[in-house]
């Protein structure tokens, strides 16, 4: 069997890459990462049916974290790093085997593969099309996809040195219950909204691990524009590898700049006190292709949102961190106290040329759920005035697609009484336009990261509470979200699970949803996707 993938929203033909992966992957790189999941679902029912404590399996909890996160759309393209996670994540999974006394074990739980070429012959068996039954797969998938999404949440807070055992525990129930045949269609849909559920509690422990590590995030207005000096570009998430890049630069004379989801840093207090902490350079992710080669420095990504870089010249300056990684590019690991030796990109550095200016000016965000909080009493005169008449949360991600210019359009043509709540790359699509503000209140609320759309929700269920309602869906807030990889699945799953419902979903559904499991969606949660501009505007607005 060929490749298969349909993880993400550029599924080709809206149904699945079957010769390349529209990503940038390799056959032979989709197939590797279709039997490291494989792999680990093995280890998660060795936990299951071994009765195993998550509390007790510390390095194999973070390794999995790890090779869940490597498998997300445009994390890991190096075939070689994903061959030594299998081969690692084997090694584990045996040495687990070993000491419980289980039995009836599934085929995942203990293959055995002693070569690359073996590792392909066993990944045409284990991929999404081995479950035959579409309904089943495609929960199985939903729900999987779910999972590498909490892992990535979950690996981030890891960092900054918070966990939550029950987590994991439930990264091995979910993973294994993906092998079991005796449940139905039912039972996976429960263990969806069971997944969403886990999804909120991991958005909850990065969120206490970012603000207590870094500050609540607090209204900024975040340059856009160059200084004259040689700069490093920080691409991803994790928050911890800029801050020691920043650590690392200070008096050497290289600036700094966020490209992409790092945007948000520049919210956090503790990263205000680094004077060669410049900016962010450029938009959302798959503009990187064009904007690397004007940054002309060297460029660090610390997790996913890479795309094959176009020259040598650019995969020159390319280093990359953590569960990301493509061949030919320099991979920098942590020491055993989590440390990181960024000379060489620094030293690289000073070498080129500064960034040239594609833009100029100021983007202010900083909106997430603290910050909000301390504008409610306004936030809510302005409603009850009628000033606000509705808000409207566009979060998510951005990508390609042309047909992703609705959102532009969208937000342009929102009436003046309405207010965006953002978190995301997909706020690139709005958050550089002239959009005003209500009563000094900006009509883009940027919350931050993918991530950060906690703080959206936690604003609603807010908002649900001041106004006395007994409904979030009472709210005068609608849901216009795009989405593009698994991260956005598992916000996706922690709304369903929170209760709200009629959220649209572009610019196309999931090509993983059947028939059967996007007519559940619909009728049990209102799911629906995006029209015109025009017919979505008139819906929403109630005209």
């Amino acid at each position: 069997m060929g490749m298969f993938c349909y993880q993400c929203q550029e599924a080709a033909k809206g149904i699945g890459c079957t010769i390349k992966g529209v990503c940038g992957k390799t056959e032979e790189v989709a197939k590797l990462q279709d039997l490291l999941i494989y792999t680990l679902k093995g280890i998660s029912e060795i936990v299951q049916k071994g009765n195993l404590n998550a509390k007790d399996l510390d390095e194999i909890n973070h390794e999995v974290l790890n090779a869940l996160f490597m498998t997300i759309t445009n994390a890991n393209f190096d075939g070689e790093a994903i061959e030594r996670e299998i081969n690692k994540m084997i090694s584990l999974r045996d040495q687990l085997r070993a000491k419980v006394k289980a039995e009836n074990l599934h085929d995942a739980a203990v293959f055995q593969v002693d070569s690359k070429e073996a590792m392909l012959e066993k990944a045409s068996s284990v991929g999404v099309l081995s479950t035959k039954d579409e309904d089943i797969r495609s929960l199985r998938e939903l729900i999987t996809y779910g999972i590498k999404g909490l892992a990535a949440y979950t690996h981030h807070a890891l960092n900054i040195g918070k966990e939550n055992d029950e987590l994991y525990a439930f990264i091995y129930k979910a993973l294994a219950a993906t092998l079991d045949d005796t449940l139905t269609v039912d039972d996976l849909v429960a263990l969806t909204l069971k997944t969403g559920e886990y999804g909120v509690k991991a958005m909850a422990l990065l969120d206490e691990a970012n603000t207590s590590k870094y500050g609540n995030p607090e209204i900024t207005e975040v340059n856009i524009g160059v200084r004259n000096n040689p700069a490093i570009l920080v691409s991803g998430h994790d928050l911890t590898d800029l801050e020691q890049l920043l650590e690392q630069t200070q008096g050497t004379g290289v600036d700094v700049y966020t490209h992409s989801e790092m945007l948000p840093a520049h919210y956090y207090p503790a990263f205000k006190k680094y004077d060669n902490f410049v900016g962010n350079y450029g938009n959302a992710w798959w503009k990187q292709t064009e904007e690397f080669e004007s940054f002309n420095g060297p460029i660090l990504f610390t997790t996913n949102c890479l795309v094959p870089p176009r020259s040598e010249e650019i995969r020159a300056r390319i280093f990359t961190t953590g569960p990301t990684g493509y061949p030919g590019c320099k991979h920098i690991e942590a020491d055993e106290n989590g440390k990181k030796d960024f000379s060489p990109i620094i030293e690289m550095a000073k070498k080129l040329n500064p960034p040239k200016e594609i833009e100029n000016g100021k983007i202010v965000g900083g909106f997430a759920h603290a910050q909000v909080f301390a504008l409610a009493d306004k936030i809510v005169d302005a409603v009850k005035s009628g000033a606000i008449k509705k808000f409207f949360v566009m979060a998510g991600c951005d990508g390609r697609m042309k047909s992703r210019e609705y959102y532009t359009e969208f937000a342009k043509k929102l009436p003046k009484d309405t207010v965006i709540l953002t978190a995301g790359c997909a706020k690139y699509r709005y958050n550089k336009l002239d959009l005003g503000d209500i009563n000094g209140i900006p009509r883009v609320l940027d919350a931050g990261q993918c991530n950060d759309s906690y703080s959206l929700a936690l604003i609603a269920l807010k908002l649900k509470e001041i106004f006395q309602l007994n409904d979030i869906n009472e709210l005068p807030i609608v849901y216009n979200i795009a989405w593009y990889e698994q991260k956005a699945v598992i916000v996706l799953l922690a709304l369903l699970y929170l209760g709200v419902k009629n959220i649209h979903l572009g610019p196309t559904l999931p090509a993983f949803l059947s028939q059967n499991v996007a007519k559940v969606l619909v009728e049990n949660f209102g799911i629906a996707k995006m029209g015109t501009v025009e017919e979505d505007m008139a819906l929403f607005m109630g005209e």
